[in-house]
């Protein structure tokens, strides 16, 4: 019996791998974003398959009002700076489109998830189907050397009565960001580019203290790490 569960093991595909790690931390200063509808997610040629996103969609929100859209930034991929005569990273870019929850209800949760996979060594082109909203959680040390996680209510979308970091997502909405629409002249786009990189930085404080009660003046400044 154990070698059969063994076997299994061995034959179950990957669920997960690191894109990045960055152990010693990358300040603001060292995070940029190319915000572009060049990153959003390509609809699936397959007219039913699309066409499940609303039937998925419609099947989890009746019934439970806590389930609502909203936009999320859509993670397409990044690009990355090294240190001279290092392997340190120095600087990321993340590229990032616009995407929203119900696409990510109805392409990454779907029970039918594969089917909107591209076969592709490349991530941006393997997912480019799916809704991959980016999210943020927070590895949270206390004074006392402790990590904090917060189980997760039972009346949520996704992973109910789990634990996980505390996290949510950047917001769209939190630096005015509606669509593609304002990110068309060069200076507009850089201005829109600073301020989504800021929201990487801001949104995980603001999900810390929302989560936790954490007060903002107790919080060292926050880096990313992966």
């Amino acid at each position: 019996m154990a070698k059969v569960e063994e076997t299994k093991l061995e034959e179950s595909p990957q669920r997960y791998k690191l894109l990045l790690t960055c152990p010693s931390g990358l300040s603001p200063s060292q995070v940029s974003v190319d915000f572009s509808e060049a990153y959003d997610r390509i609809p699936h040629p397959d007219r039913d398959l699309e066409d499940s996103i609303a039937q998925i969609w419609e099947q989890r929100t009746y019934g439970n009002s806590s389930l609502f859209n909203g936009q999320k930034f859509r993670y397409g991929s990044y690009v990355l700076d090294y240190d001279v005569g290092s392997n340190e990273v120095s600087n990321v870019c993340l590229c990032l489109g616009l995407t929203d929850y119900r696409t990510f209800v109805g392409t990454n949760l779907s029970p039918m998830w594969e089917r909107f996979l591209v076969p592709s060594r490349d991530d941006s082109i393997r997912c480019r189907h799916t809704s991959s909203p980016l999210g943020n959680g927070a590895v949270m040390e206390t004074s006392d050397k402790k990590i904090i996680v917060l189980r997760r209510s039972n009346n949520v979308g996704e992973f109910p009565g789990h634990y996980v970091f505390p996290g949510g997502h950047p917001e769209p909405k939190e630096v005015g960001i509606t669509s593609h629409q304002l990110s068309k002249d060069l200076e507009t786009r850089q201005l829109i580019n600073k301020r989504v990189a800021q929201e990487m930085f801001d949104s995980i404080i603001r999900e810390v203290v929302e989560e936790t009660g954490a007060p903002p003046s107790s919080l060292e400044k926050a880096v990313i790490s992966g």
